[in-house]
């Protein structure tokens, strides 16, 4: 499958960048209203950019490009809809494969994840309502213009959530939760805030979908749609996390990232773009699906983080003169076993994915019109594993460092004429290393565990995708934990 394919939908990196300059500005930053295209967001777009400059890359294309169930044509896979086993396993390959690229978060994958869960929910409600609603053809033309328009798309779940021990129909402000608030006969008016939206900022469009399990008084609580993300009666309020940009020392890549509160004023939304409102059920099962798609995503981006952990704290002993150092040996083993454990779990939830979802007290049942799902148990495995191990990786690449990250000069200390080459001489470790090397060399670990966003990276690192708790919850519910008991009482001679 080649770009050169008549029926191909793809943009190029400018197409998008052209995109996002043409849309109405309510995205604010610091009490600015901001342009999307402004400098600030330029580390994220050219993040996000690299999926659109990979799908032209023959060397990224088998894992990149995919054929749309719907039209035939070729499109990127960041819109596509998992049909297979294979797509799930070339999904999280294309995930680490780009990832690598740039060094992190490729920050696209929250669209196909929204996209796949959405696809799934509208058809069952649909066939919950035996007709009476129109969710699942709504979807289908709103992926035809996903594919088509190779759009970026990001996924609104998490809400402010209020008292975190009340129910959404329970809270003092009922917003607590993105609700309904009007049901009109061409559409719902919605009102709420949805939260740690990652690269809504510069996303074409929106996907929501709920946030929790609900109960049958939650009918307002229930509610997916997907809309443009400059839809009327939207405001964003961005955090921009970008490293220090250096003039003279520079990175081979510069990546970035953002996140939005994404608020929900009196937002009215056609029902044409409405997957879902008021199926309590598939409410619950949208917010579980959403999870799992992206803790299979996170299959592919964490083993490639840890790709570059792995990378980065060799590089850490090489430059120190300590490689052949027997710590430093047993702390890379350390790493290279869970940076590999998470993508075999993930790889093994692949193979094992068919169009089924896990409901509680029940097992396994066949969900959607016949799209793939990851195997659950794996994809949380995966996600707890590494996700538990994100600051224990940060404090090895601390250990074999040293001090050196958190104290090491500016860079225009290095260009000042007084001081320049005096620092060049008293930074030198390892005389085999180049100093003008080593010197990006330790900027780039200052970045990674010194620098505020290397921070949010960390945080992102053990929250992003669901919090290890959330992961434990759905292994010990769904792990079939009696089966083991049964062998145990056989092999001990126990009879009930």
């Amino acid at each position: 499958m080649t770009t050169k394919d008549k029926t191909s939908t793809l943009r190029t990196k400018k197409q998008y960048i052209d995109g996002l300059s043409k849309m109405r500005r309510n995205v604010y930053y610091d009490g600015n209203l901001i342009d999307r295209t402004d400098e600030l967001q330029m580390p994220t777009i050219n993040t996000i950019g690299f999926t659109f400059d990979a799908a032209q890359d023959p060397k990224f294309q088998d894992l990149v490009l995919a054929k749309s169930h719907l039209t035939g044509k070729t499109i990127n896979r960041y819109t596509h809809i998992h049909q297979s086993k294979e797509d799930l396993h070339k999904k999280q390959d294309m995930t680490r494969v780009l990832c690598q690229q740039v060094g992190g978060c490729i920050q696209r994958c929250m669209g196909i994840d929204g996209a796949n869960a959405c696809n799934a929910i509208s058809y069952e409600a649909d066939k919950q309502n035996k007709g009476s609603t129109e969710y699942y053809k709504n979807f289908l033309k709103w992926l035809e213009r996903f594919q088509e328009g190779d759009l970026v798309g990001c996924c609104a779940q998490t809400d402010v959530k209020g008292d975190r021990m009340k129910r959404p129909h329970e809270q003092k402000d009922p917003d607590a939760y993105l609700r309904i608030i009007e049901r009109k006969s061409d559409g719902i008016v919605v009102q709420g805030c949805k939260v740690h939206n990652s690269e809504a900022s510069v996303a074409d469009d929106i996907i929501v979908v709920p946030t929790r399990a609900l109960t049958p008084e939650e009918k307002d609580w229930a509610v997916s749609f997907a809309i443009p993300a400059d839809w009327e009666g939207i405001k964003q309020v961005v955090t921009v996390h970008n490293f220090r940009e250096r003039k003279h020392f520079k990175r081979g890549f510069m990546p970035g990232a953002t996140d939005s509160y994404t608020i929900f004023d009196k937002c009215f939304i056609p029902w044409e773009r409405v997957f879902l409102a008021g199926e309590t059920a598939h409410g619950g099962v949208g917010a579980l699906l959403f999870a799992l798609f992206h803790r299979h995503s996170y299959s592919g981006c964490k083993p490639a983080i840890g790709d570059v952990t792995i990378g980065t704290v060799s590089l850490a002993a090489e430059y120190n003169g300590i490689a052949k150092a027997g710590h430093v040996r047993e702390k890379l083993a350390e790493l290279i076993m869970v940076t590999e454990l998470g993508y075999a779990a993930g790889f093994t939830a692949s193979e094992l994915g068919k169009p089924e979802v896990y409901m509680p007290g029940i097992g396994f049942v066949p969900y959607g019109p016949g799209s793939y799902v990851p195997n659950s148990i794996y994809c949380n495995v995966g996600r707890c594993l590494t996700g538990e191990n994100v600051y224990r990786e940060a404090e090895i690449l601390c250990d074999i460092s040293g001090g050196i990250s958190a104290t090491f000069p500016h860079e225009g200390d290095f260009l000042n004429a007084d001081t320049g080459n005096l620092l060049k001489k008293y930074t030198m470790r390892n005389p085999d290393i180049k100093i003008d090397n080593a010197i990006k060399f330790w900027m780039y670990v200052g970045d990674i565990i010194c620098s505020a966003t290397g921070g949010v990276n960390q945080v992102g690192g053990y929250h992003g995708g669901g919090s290890p708790v959330m992961e434990q919850i759905a292994i010990t519910t769904q792990y079939n934990i009696q089966e083991k008991k049964d062998i145990v009482k056989r092999i001990a001679g126990i009879k009930d």
